[in-house]
């Protein structure tokens, strides 16, 4: 059997595969939900769910995510795993495939923590738990960077001297595990290798991503996955200025600013109300609304610089807890990029979550594809032992 851990900033997912073939026999989910740890999972066709308060603390809560879940697979499944695979979101420069966690390698991993303080620390965690509860058994770190390595120069540089560029400080990109996999589905979407295609991962992370031929031409997230799309709780895209003037005018430390910008920014800066989009969607609040507005706004103005890079945008797609379920997202989204491209989506068929939610009319095909990170960490980790 092969046990993934996928330990994100607001949830860890988990699954069991037995082999040849790769059949998931467990998947599940512990997940922050506002005040609460909402743990569910199938285990070998049969329903689990718990829910229980959260710690006080955000960075407490998501350890006891990682805790669930690996108490949940120890108590539900009898045999042990061949092989543990763990997400991990940061690789830096230097790890561009899966490779198995040594000390050393822990070690490395344990250097770029501050590149993703929100993930790396919890995906560490995992890896740490693990290592307790099956000392004995490989585990296979797949990295979110690695899709992004082969970015242009003129993609992954920012305008800062030679020096630091050359001492890591470079655009790097995220969520490169979901990007595979949906790169991996373009044959059965019928897409061509030559297709210039933007895939939305929208979640409490989000990003956009540009692909020609199957690979990684341009993202949203840069040096950390703090850049780009406001997300859950992260600020996205941000005038380097507003870090200077809250330092060096208003006194804040660089601890204060961090928090601010990872944990009370995004949507639920924005809205006041919640980090959570099913939340915002019910809420009569003018700044929930707002936030939701200010989401799509900003998808759109990325959606515009990607499209500019590929020099044209032949499909869209659509992926990941947000773009996958929210019929008003996509909606928002689709109306803002009819003013300007030649793409309509079908109300209808984005309304019963249909895979292709484009109209009849629409030039550019429009996808709602789920992703599954762990069914790809899974293969890669199979393919490599």
């Amino acid at each position: 059997m092969i046990y993934v851990i996928n330990a994100g900033s607001s949830s860890v997912k988990f699954s069991v595969f037995t082999e040849s073939p790769l059949t998931e026999v467990v998947s599940g989910q512990a997940a922050l939900r506002d005040t609460e740890i909402v743990l569910q999972a199938q285990v070998f066709g049969t329903p689990y769910e718990s829910t229980y308060p959260a710690p006080e603390t955000e960075q407490t809560a998501v350890m006891s995510l990682v805790h669930a879940a690996t108490v949940l697979l120890t108590e539900q499944v009898d045999e042990s795993p061949r092989m543990i695979v763990h997400r991990v979101v940061h690789g830096g420069t230097g790890f561009v495939k899966p490779i198995i966690v040594s000390p050393e390698i822990r070690e490395a991993l344990e250097h770029l923590v501050d590149l993703a303080p929100l993930h790396q620390p919890v995906n560490l965690a995992a890896i740490d738990a693990c290592a307790g509860l099956f000392p004995d058994i490989p585990q296979i770190a797949c990295f979110d960077t690695a899709f992004h390595a082969d970015q242009s120069d003129l993609e992954t540089h920012f305008a800062l001297p030679a020096e630091l560029f050359a001492r890591g400080i470079r655009k790097y990109g995220f969520h490169g595990l979901s990007y595979s996999y949906i790169v991996s589905q373009f044959p059965r979407f019928a897409i061509p290798n030559s297709a210039r295609v933007i895939i939305c991962h929208l979640g409490n992370g989000a990003s956009l991503c540009a692909v020609h031929e199957g690979r990684s031409v341009a993202s949203t997230m840069g040096f950390t996955a703090l850049e780009g799309l406001p997300m859950g709780t992260r600020s996205g895209r941000l005038d380097p200025g507003v870090v200077l003037h809250l330092i060096t005018q208003d006194g804040w430390s660089a601890d204060e600013v961090e928090h601010l910008l990872y944990r009370e920014s995004g949507l639920k800066g924005l809205s006041g109300v919640s980090a959570d989009v099913r939340t915002l969607e019910q809420s009569e609040s003018a700044a929930a609304q707002f936030a939701l507005d200010y989401f799509a706004y900003r998808i759109n103005a990325e959606m515009g610089s990607l499209t500019a890079i590929l020099g044209g945008i032949d499909v869209v797609i659509f992926t990941a807890g947000i773009g996958e379920h929210s019929v008003s997202v996509r909606k928002a989204v689709g109306q803002r990029l009819s003013q300007w491209l030649p793409i309509a989506i079908d109300d209808q068929k984005n309304v019963a979550q249909r895979d292709e939610i484009s109209a009849d009319t629409s030039q550019i095909r429009v996808l709602r594809i789920p992703t599954d990170e762990n069914l790809n960490m899974a293969q890669l980790a199979e393919h490599m032992i």
